[in-house]
């Protein structure tokens, strides 16, 4: 092994900030200039500074903080630890711990894969004005900047840019010019956006990988050849076009780009989309006479993410199988024999489906159940990574510490190397949540900023799982002051709404489940609307360690007893007290003073009331049901109770949003009555605009009649 201690320079950071003469740091590591210039901004002046790679004595990405009175040593076992060690040392600071109190202290990674999906918001996945809007913000690399600083300082370094068909934007194809519809000076203007987003990211220590969809090309290529011609809307689920003129093109579109775009790490491969009809082998093949050939021609050494595919079939959305486990383990453990990419490829898997933020258990994949054919045997040349999908909550702020802990201790395997946290229908690019008249005094210009707590556990924690709380609550300390101390813990009770639901209300695809909304897709209307208290008696479980209400309803009337599993009315006193406690904690906070605290405290107040909204609904479900099986008018009398609690809870949700909140574009509406159309696409929701759905709950319950014998 290397040993590495910076050269000593007495010479400025380049081009960054002039620094004290005693610093000792190498200036030719771009890791080592912006470690130092991130603590010039702390308060660190008046000490000597010495930042050290020790890669013998430090695992890769470990660091150590070592006081010697007024000279602190930052060792870190590479780049990245530089970087994380000095990012702390400036975090210990600015909680206000003077020089002579800092003490040792170390830390070293728990997965080495920590990563953010990012789906760029031209030629996305899925169309929807909710994605569309984020175009300007996206193309401005301030915004690139803040996003990457957020994510070194949460200690993610990996992150997923996802496109449809991103090469027409970062390339004029040698062989195929016609596919880009630029000009050359626009060109240029997309290529320096591409080039300082890896750039960035390099210096800061995070990985780039760039994940195309397939197969797709651009309109103008389209036309050009005569192929895809169905498809120039880029929809994605359609058969696949093989022609050899694509297969070429987009094998020499990734050699081009990894070429031009040096500080790209890798790629990611996708199998699903715009391949429809083609077997699971067929795609596979498609994978490696395209991508992976792409990458072995760059004549440099690529990082790999291989997604697991979706489909057992030769439809779009099939269902899982042991034969296509097998045989894309088998295609896995070729590549990571090949010499070209650097291990290990990263075979990557949605934690249930779309909607991590559920249960901990994991009980289904994309398509459905997982075999164990990926981990037995034990996989050598790959990693496991679990994609954490958050297709729940986009407006409120959410943080539960003990959820994501225990996410990671129940994944923490051998085989697994880390997860990827992201969404694929929402971009926390543009704040198109906030009043306009509040985000002028906010302390917030992006979303991904309003959900600060949100990317701190999950990076911090998959860093390291056995972060303490108290960080996270002096986070809250250091933005509002002591007066802030509660909520951590507030935010912690309240925020396990969504995840009640979500693991109660079984879901599948992104649609499927709104949580943060209450919304749910309805099969039978194809269409994305309130979750009704039939909805709830009806509806299947996620997690079988709950107990649906009809079951719950059977046992009751049988005088059996459920003792091992939660049953409805254990779940709504659970919801009950944690969101009661909740508010209790913030009702004391004082908030005329801080825009940014009052949007703080008013979302915890929103997730308890939708929890004890939760809760009501519960109880009137199964008095509902009860009346239906016995026809005891008492139990009709209880649910209507219980429903006008629950509308209740949503006029206060109402209440306290209304002021606060616009009405918001969302992903989930754009194929309202399984339509796709720009009106659909254009569709705006808030709580309000569901109440009605709500009230209807309370006359269900008021012309409910017994089941016919």
């Amino acid at each position: 092994m290397k040993f590495l201690i910076a050269t000593i320079f007495l010479i400025p950071l380049a081009g960054r900030c002039q620094s004290p003469p005693d610093w000792q740091y190498d200036r030719h590591r771009p890791a080592a200039v912006y470690a130092a210039a991130r603590l010039m901004t702390s308060g660190t002046r008046h000490l000597s500074i010495r930042l050290i790679i020790d890669s013998v004595h430090l695992e890769k990405e470990a660091f150590a903080i070592e006081p010697a009175g007024r000279t602190i040593t930052i060792k870190g076992g590479d780049d990245r630890g530089l970087i994380y060690g000095s990012i702390a040392l400036s975090e210990t600071i600015a909680r206000g711990i003077p020089p002579d109190k800092i003490r040792p202290s170390h830390d070293h990674p728990h997965f080495p894969f920590r990563a953010i999906k990012f789906d760029l918001p031209w030629d996305t996945y899925r169309h929807s004005y909710a994605l569309d809007q984020h175009y300007a913000t996206c193309r401005d690399t301030l915004f690139w900047k803040a996003f990457l600083d957020m994510m070194v300082n949460n200690r993610f370094n990996a992150l997923c840019l996802c496109n449809l068909h991103p090469y027409p934007c970062m390339i004029r194809a040698r062989n195929f010019p016609e596919a880009c519809p630029f000009s050359d000076s626009e060109l240029k203007e997309w290529q320096t956006l591409f080039h300082s987003i890896f750039r960035m990211a390099k210096e800061r220590g995070i990985d780039t990988y760039l994940v195309p969809f397939n197969i797709f090309v651009s309109p103008e290529f389209a036309k050009t050849h005569g192929v895809e011609l169905n498809n120039l809307q880029h929809h994605f689920f359609v058969d696949g076009d093989t022609s050899e003129i694509i297969r070429r093109y987009t094998r020499e579109s990734v050699t081009q780009v990894l070429q031009e775009y040096p500080d790209l790490t890798g790629f990611g491969l996708t199998l699903g989309e715009g391949m429809g009809g083609m077997t699971p082998q067929k795609r596979e093949d498609w994978m490696k006479e395209t991508i992976i050939a792409g990458m072995r021609d760059a004549g440099r050494k690529t990082k790999l993410i291989h997604r697991i595919p979706f489909s057992g079939g030769t439809g779009s959305l099939g269902l899982t199988s042991i034969e296509t486990e097998r045989l894309t383990r088998k295609a896995i453990d070729e590549e990571g024999k090949f010499d070209f990419l650097e291990p290990p490829i990263w075979a990557d898997l949605k934690y249930n489906w779309s909607h991590a933020h559920s249960t901990t258990r994991l009980i289904k994949v994309h398509g459905g159940r997982l075999y164990d054919t990926y981990f037995k045997p034990l996989p050598t040349s790959y990693k496991i990574v679990w994609t954490a999908r958050n297709e729940d909550f986009f407006c409120l702020r959410w943080g539960v510490p003990g959820f994501i802990r225990a996410h990671i201790k129940t994944n923490s395997q051998p085989y697994t190397g880390g997860y990827i946290v992201g969404s694929e229908t929402y971009i926390p690019a543009k704040d198109y949540f906030t009043n306009p008249g509040l985000l002028a005094h906010a302390d917030w210009k992006y979303a991904f900023q309003r959900q600060w707590l949100f990317y701190m556990l999950w990076g911090r924690l998959l860093y390291d799982p056995d972060t303490p709380d108290s960080i996270f609550r002096g986070e809250f300390i250091r933005r509002y002051g002591p007066r802030a101390a509660p909520l951590l813990e507030a935010c912690a009770l309240a925020g396990q709404t969504p995840l009640r639901l979500a693991s109660y209300f079984d879901f599948t695809w992104d649609f499927s489940l709104y949580s943060e909304g209450f919304l749910a897709l309805d099969t039978a209307t194809k269409s994305v609307d309130y979750i009704s208290v039939d909805r709830l008696i009806d509806h299947p479980v996620t997690d079988p360690a709950y107990v649906p209400v009809k079951e719950y309803v059977d046992s009751l009337l049988a005088h059996k007893r459920i003792s091992s599993r939660i049953t409805p009315m254990r779940l709504a006193d659970d919801l009950a007290k944690d969101c009661i406690k909740a508010v209790r904690l913030v009702n004391d906070i004082p908030i005329a003073n801080s825009t940014s605290l009052l949007y703080e405290v008013t979302d915890v107040k929103v997730w308890a009331s939708l929890g004890l909204h939760f809760a009501h609904q519960l109880q009137g479900a199964v008095a509902l049901e009860k009346f239906r099986r016995t026809g005891d008018t008492a139990s009709r009398d209880l649910a209507i109770e219980y429903l006008q609690l629950a509308l209740d809870d949503w006029d206060e949700v109402i209440r306290l949003t209304r002021p606060l909140y616009n009405d918001m574009p969302l992903t989930h509406l754009s194929e309202q009555n399984g339509v796709r159309s720009p009106e659909n696409a254009r569709l705006r929701w808030h709580w309000a605009m569901t109440r009605a759905a709500v009230a209807r709950d309370v006359e269900i319950a008021r012309t409910a009649r017994p089941y016919s014998p």
